[in-house]
Formats: structure tokens, C-alpha cells, sequence
């Protein structure tokens, strides 16, 4: 008897000191990678919002504990970056995938936004990501995919023969349209898209007549898309003001 019981605490003695099992990373569709990780992010995103997104639902999709997650992003924030990551990951394959062949730098850049923009409209729930992280993020921090989309855009201003001052000019002024664009794009402005009414449909009603008139009369205009066409002539109009100005000399 007392026999039994000292090999009985050695027993249990033994199992305490073992290691902590780990959570298994083998979900419903096989062993997890970085990739599988990211697109359920982002399709569960696409989904539903970025509101919906946690360690524990992603878990949950995934077929997994929360705790096998943190392999593959140490946290929230770095989950995020994830998907900025992703983001530009299928930019460049859509930019790989574009026959086209870029006669000049402006085609060059013109090819870039066209790209970018079909990728926020594939994923108008993530886009926000596209401000709120890299605001948060310095530039060497930043994901790989990002930076590469970086060295593109300047590469290209630097093969026009824009000096580097202007190079760093034009590219945050093409960041920043084209980033603004798809933001502006993506705006939600029907009030009720049950409504047949139009007026009420833009919920004109709560919109003050004498306060806002101008905004009343345009809020049907401000419904239609700009689209790949307005995204070409602002772009345009944005580097026809540096060519013509002091960078002419690189408008070949």
C-alpha cells in the first residue's frame, strides 16, 4: 500500500513538471501557415467588419485554440499588419497578372493606382487598415509588401529623373490622392437603400435647407462613383502640376 502511493505521487510529481502542452495548430483545413492565417482574417473581415475580428473568433473559424494564433501574429495590432501585408500581397500579384506594359512613368503610376484600387474595392471592409496602420507603424516597421510598394512608386520617380526632393514630393501626393480617392469612393451616403424615394433615400430630411443647401442639391451627384475614369484624371491633373512646374524637365 505504501508502496503504491509513493509510485502514485511519483506519478503525479512527474506529470506536473512536464511541459505545457501547446495548442495544436491543426485546424479543420489542415496545419496553419502565415497565409492560411491572413486570408481567414481577411475573409472573415470581408465578411463581417473589422469589428468582428479577435484572436478567439479567427480561432474559431480556423478550427483552432486562440493561443495557436500567436504563432503567426504576436497580437492584435500585429494580426492587422497582417492584413495591410495582404493587402499589398495581392496588389502585386494583380500587378503581375497586368499584361500591360508601361510606356512612360505616368503609365507606370497609372497602372499602380488602377491596381490598388481594385484591391480596395475587392475588401472595402479592410481599407480603413490602410490609414489607421500605417499611421501607427514607422516606415522600416512596416510589412514587407508595403515597402516593396514603396521602392515601386519611387523607383519609377526616380527613373523619370526627378531629383530626390521632388521624388519625396510627388510621392506623397500620389499616396495621398490615391489613397484619398478610394476612401472618398467607399463612403457610405444612401441613408436607407430600402427607400424608393430618392430624398429620403439620401435622408435629405435631416439635412437643414438653410444650413446645408448646396450639400442637398449635390447629394444625389456625390451617390455615383468616380471610378477608374476620375481616378485617372485626378491623377493626371496631380502630376500635370509637377511636370509643369518646376520638374518639367522630367515630363519626357
Amino acid at each position: 500500500m505504501t508502496e503504491q502511493r509513493a509510485r502514485g505521487r511519483g506519478k503525479g510529481g512527474a506529470a506536473a513538471s512536464a511541459p505545457a502542452r501547446r495548442a495544436s495548430d491543426r485546424g479543420r483545413y489542415g496545419r496553419l501557415n502565415r497565409e492560411r492565417v491572413l486570408a481567414s482574417a481577411l475573409a472573415l473581415v470581408d465578411q463581417e467588419g473589422l469589428s468582428a475580428l479577435s484572436m478567439r473568433r479567427l480561432g474559431t473559424e480556423l478550427g483552432v485554440e486562440a493561443m495557436a494564433l500567436y504563432r503567426y501574429a504576436s497580437s492584435k495590432d500585429a494580426l492587422l499588419d497582417g492584413l495591410v501585408e495582404a493587402l499589398y500581397l495581392e496588389l502585386e500579384e494583380r500587378l503581375a497578372a497586368d499584361g500591360d506594359e508601361d510606356t512612360d512613368w505616368r503609365a507606370g503610376l497609372h497602372r499602380i493606382a488602377r491596381a490598388t484600387y481594385a484591391v480596395c474595392l475587392a475588401h472595402p471592409q479592410a481599407v480603413p487598415l490602410l490609414a489607421t496602420r500605417l499611421l501607427a507603424v514607422p516606415l522600416a516597421r512596416r510589412p514587407a509588401a508595403v515597402l516593396r510598394d514603396h521602392e515601386r512608386v519611387l523607383a519609377i520617380l526616380r527613373g523619370a529623373g526627378f531629383d530626390e526632393a521632388t521624388t519625396a514630393d510627388v510621392f506623397r501626393a500620389f499616396t495621398a490622392w490615391l489613397l484619398g480617392y478610394v476612401s472618398v469612393e467607399l463612403r457610405p451616403v444612401v441613408d436607407n437603400p430600402d427607400e424608393t424615394e430618392p430624398a429620403f433615400r439620401l435622408g435629405l430630411h435631416r439635412l437643414s435647407a438653410k444650413e446645408l443647401p448646396t450639400l442637398r442639391e449635390t447629394a444625389a451627384a456625390l451617390v455615383e462613383q468616380g471610378g477608374l475614369q476620375g481616378l485617372a484624371a485626378g491623377l493626371d491633373a496631380l502630376l500635370d502640376g509637377f511636370t509643369n512646374g518646376s520638374a518639367s524637365a522630367a515630363s519626357g
